[in-house]
């Protein structure tokens, strides 16, 4: 098997502006690795989002290699992407995205539900996600009743529990203090990094880049410098 999980090269991605187009992505180039942690930092609407949507198929690029896991996204139908996604990619969100009427366990178990699992067995399989993540007592406690930590907690339980090869987090410490935000990373090496998976963080946070094996730096749509030690781009 390869170790590269993501093979991103020359990606273009534009929107309607009008009568004319804005360039979001404009040949951005990254390769993203089995077992490493990748962030993307770079500026406000330098493009670092729209590269996330494409690597897992919820935007189309226009131009460009998208290999993931050697399956190329270009040459796959809506459909073939959605079950894709399904089975291969967990999501974090800054704004956590839980569904306010349902527990904790309900939360998490939702990905399973979508990819045919029973109810059941999908609750049973969350519970034991949540425990892991130290939330085995708030299992049936709704969003509104939880801490910031605690509902970023449930999120990564919930990209997690359909053992998925690619995690994507945006921006996942942006609405967490300091304590908060270290402890999402340390949960996301201990827990979402291993050998056959890949993580991908995009973040404006400097706070955590030194959990990042590498960082990718983007600017106006182009990732402009790959730093294989954290280190070197806070000198950068």
């Amino acid at each position: 098997m390869s170790d590269l999980a993501v093979n991103v090269a020359g990606v273009v991605k534009s929107f309607p502006a009008g009568d004319t187009r804005t360039y979001a992505l404009k040949g951005a180039t990254l390769d993203a690795r089995f077992g490493e942690l990748m962030m993307i930092v770079g500026p406000s609407g330098c493009g670092k989002t729209t590269l996330l949507s494409v690597i897992c198929g919820t935007l189309h690029c226009e131009e460009g290699t998208l290999a993931i896991f050697g399956r190329d996204l270009r040459r796959m139908k809506d459909a073939q992407i959605t079950r894709f996604r399904c089975g291969n990619v967990g999501f974090i969100f800054q704004q956590f995205n839980l569904i306010p009427t349902l527990t904790a366990v309900e939360n998490v178990s939702v990905p399973l539900v979508l990819n045919g699992v029973s109810h059941a067995q999908s609750r049973h399989r969350a519970g034991e996600v949540l425990a892991e993540v130290g939330l085995g007592d708030k299992l049936h406690s709704y969003p509104s009743q939880l801490s910031g930590g605690q509902l970023q907690r449930v999120a990564i339980s919930r990209a997690l529990v359909h053992e998925p090869r690619l995690i994507i987090c945006d921006e996942p410490t942006a609405s967490l203090d300091a304590a908060s935000g270290q402890k999402t990373l340390e949960l996301l090496k201990s827990s979402a990094l291993r050998p056959d998976r890949c993580v991908i963080v995009v973040t404006h946070d400097n706070r955590i880049y030194h959990f990042a094996d590498r960082i990718a730096e983007m600017e106006d749509g182009r990732v402009i410098g790959i730093y294989d030690d954290p280190k070197d781009y806070h000198h950068a």
